[in-house]
């Protein structure tokens, strides 16, 4: 068989076949290296005594429906230079996998299109050996980002599963990269990360998050000179929850029961934003709710004015109007209000600081919806390692790899 057709086909170079035979419908090839490629698999010299053979199966690429199998017949030489006695190196496959390398590259391929699953049933290849393959891949290139060149980061938890179970990752905010993943979500739960920074020797100059104390402390503490910005989604989700306890306090406190149709139901009027209601009749159903509870009037425009804080030419005129929106909140003498005014007042800072650096965390809540639709295609994964890793592949627009 020529040698071109070995190299090309199956990435075999330095073996020759010496026969070709059809067994159990697969190809069976019969290789061994040619004399002249013979050499100590220690220091490459050609000085050796031959002291056995065995006959090793590997799996390759398929020839259309059919198994490829390579038998290849490899040496044990005893080496008069190094005194080593070692088998000769097979170069196409790695250790003592039973397939070959370029096998490998095919099921990363195929793995980028398909399911563990697929790809298993369509080279007649174990569901375990699919997900092996794709595991080294993906720590061969994936394990170790380079965040050399980060400057923005973002910084989020997702749950892993039911039960307050959490991983904590940071995103390259620029590239949309997630370049580090911890369990947990306390406070020590990035101290590896801040040790990576400190080796890599970068300069952080700003990172987003939401109002989580522990993000706070291990920020503060960690990069003292980067800006820290809260997250503006965040901020309004606050917002949002507060509204929604008023309504919920409002409609178990009132005993009117036709006051209590009005205002049930209406939560979806109340969390949207206003000016995205176009409907007369779903804006005088928010209107008479408005009119007959004044709390919740007040509530509401609040909800509405918090946005402008974000929409402002500078951060002076930002200030003054967050300012001003803590007043009004004080004033409405409502307790829900009154706490929202207190955790804005003690964050104004952070939530100031958007016009210093124009980032959020909204990167991070896409990535964490990817996770959550990767989980579902999986069913779950037992390997938390193997989770890891696809997540920190998951930036690469042709990577695609499957539960």
């Amino acid at each position: 068989m020529y040698t071109s057709f070995l190299y090309h086909a199956f990435g075999v170079r330095e073996q020759e076949c010496s026969c070709v035979r059809y067994e159990d419908n697969s190809i069976v090839l019969k290789l061994q290296t040619r004399k002249d490629k013979l050499c100590c698999s220690v220091c490459k010299s050609k000085n050796y005594i031959r002291s056995g053979v065995q006959i090793r199966r590997v799996r390759s690429v398929p020839i259309g429906s059919k198994q490829v199998i390579l038998e290849i017949k490899v040496q044990r030489l005893a080496c008069k230079d190094c005194q080593s006695i070692r088998q000769e190196h097979i170069h196409f496959v790695t250790g003592k996998r039973a397939y070959s390398n370029r096998l490998a590259r095919l099921v990363v391929e195929l793995s980028r299109v398909g399911t563990i699953k697929d790809v298993a049933h369509h080279l007649h290849l174990s569901w375990d050996t699919v997900k092996d393959i794709q595991k080294r891949y993906l720590y061969r290139n994936y394990n170790t980002p380079d965040i050399s060149q980060v400057r923005h980061i973002g910084i989020d938890e997702f749950a892993v599963a039911k039960g307050h179970i959490y991983k904590t990752i940071v995103v390259d905010l620029e590239t949309g990269r997630v370049i580090y993943i911890g369990d947990g979500k306390g406070r020590g739960v990035l101290d590896e990360f801040w040790k990576k920074v400190t080796k890599a020797g970068i300069q952080i100059e700003a990172v987003a998050t939401d109002l989580s104390p522990a993000f706070i402390v291990a920020v503060t503490t960690n990069l003292p000179k980067a800006t820290l910005v809260f997250d503006h989604f965040h901020v309004v989700k606050l917002m949002n929850d507060a509204l929604d306890e008023i309504r919920r306090g409002i409609y178990r406190e009132e005993k009117d029961l036709n006051k209590r149709k009005v205002i049930k139901g209406t939560r979806w009027l109340l969390l949207c934003n206003g000016k995205d209601i176009f409907d007369n009749k779903y804006k005088s159903r928010l209107d008479n709710a408005l009119n007959m509870n004044e709390p919740l009037m007040k509530a509401y425009y609040l909800k509405e004015s918090l946005r402008e804080i974000w929409t402002q030419v500078n951060k002076e005129q930002a200030a003054e109007v967050l300012d001003k929106w803590i007043e009004q909140a004080y004033e409405a003498k409502i307790p829900k209000l009154t706490t929202m005014a207190n955790t804005l007042k003690a964050h104004k800072w952070g939530i100031l600081a958007w016009y210093d650096y124009h980032i959020s965390t909204a990167k991070l809540e896409g990535i964490n919806n990817k996770i959550k639709t990767m989980k579902r295609q999986a069913y779950g994964y037992r390997d938390q390692k193997f989770f890891e890793l696809k997540i920190l592949a998951m930036h690469e627009k042709n990577y695609a790899f499957f539960g």
